[in-house]
């Protein structure tokens, strides 16, 4: 005998069907994956083809300039607190760069580059290697006194006169936790031409994507309804931050992103159904930040009125 309803419910409810939605879930996931080049009649078809052929070029556009500027805005950095350097007393060069540091990022007379910033820190670097000073306060500074050459070979670079930028991951601080990875950027402070130390500027990949996300938003502000989120990958993590938790739910999960980088290195679509609205996705290398990064980006169409 056909069960009743209510007994289809009650038995919906057994953490075996859930399982078994969410392997669903991921199946619909993977029945609609495909490579960039081609795209269904239905669904997110339209969608997929914009994250294609738009947003993946936005995005890649964005980060370039972004890199662009934040060279240019440490090594304006360096020149500007090489004579930091030079106070004798220990306690007050600390202090003074400090105050240095924070005058950088600050307007009127602040590095326009790093005003601008989706940065969180600034840090000035001793020719030791060792954080001098950061332009964090001092109750919630964490780096000062810490040997960034031993683990940043960008700073190595820096302290040996080189403008650079990397993808790179500090240290947990407290025991158990992930420590955060970050696009670092630094410069070889200097005085009278020489170099004197390094000045350091970091953003979290979870403030990148955040940063991408709010650009991509703005570029397509008058296009009402749609909806733009960006995800960044290092290696298979996702880094994001401020996405909607449902949404979080219906990405591509980690198996599906392997299958399709595996298919298609050059990038791959696909698309799911969430509350009634399509949504298309895309994954792609993002090789100005890395060859380990890569960049998810989710669209919705506006719809139809």
């Amino acid at each position: 005998m056909a069960p009743r309803p209510a007994e289809i419910l009650r038995t919906c409810a057994d953490s075996a069907c859930l399982s078994l939605m969410r392997l669903w879930r991921a199946v619909l996931v993977v029945l609609s994956l495909s490579v960039l080049g081609g795209c269904g009649e239905e669904g997110a078809a339209h969608a997929r083809v914009a994250i294609r052929e738009q947003q993946l070029k936005e995005v890649g556009a964005i980060v370039r300039e972004d890199i662009r500027k934040h060279l240019a805005g440490v090594e304006a950095a360096g020149e500007r607190i090489g004579p930091g350097f030079a106070v004798a007393d220990p306690s007050q060069r600390g202090s003074q760069m400090r105050t240095a540091l924070r005058l950088l990022t600050k307007p009127p007379r602040g590095i326009p580059e790093l005003i601008v910033s989706a940065r969180t820190f600034t840090a000035a670097v001793e020719p030791s290697g060792i954080v001098l000073a950061t332009d964090a306060k001092p109750d919630s500074d964490r780096m000062t006194g810490i040997d960034l050459a031993k683990q940043f070979a960008l700073v190595r670079d820096a302290l040996a006169g080189k403008v650079g930028y990397a993808i790179d991951q500090f240290p947990a601080i407290e025991k158990g936790a992930e420590g955060s990875v970050s696009l670092l950027f630094a410069a070889p402070a200097k005085r009278s031409g020489q170099v004197v130390g390094a000045v350091l500027t970091g953003i979290p990949l979870w403030r990148l994507s955040q940063r991408l996300s709010k650009q991509l938003q703005l570029n397509h502000a008058q296009e009402k309804g749609m909806i733009l989120w960006v995800y960044l990958l290092h290696g298979d993590k996702l880094h994001h931050f401020g996405t909607p938790p449902d949404l979080d739910t219906m990405l591509p999960p980690s198996d599906v992103r392997q299958a399709g980088k595996k298919r298609s290195p050059g990038g791959f679509t696909g698309e799911f159904l969430q509350f009634g609205r399509w949504y298309g996705w895309g994954v792609a290398p993002l090789p100005a930040l890395g060859p380990d990064m890569s960049v998810l980006i989710v669209r919705a169409d506006p719809e139809p009125s």
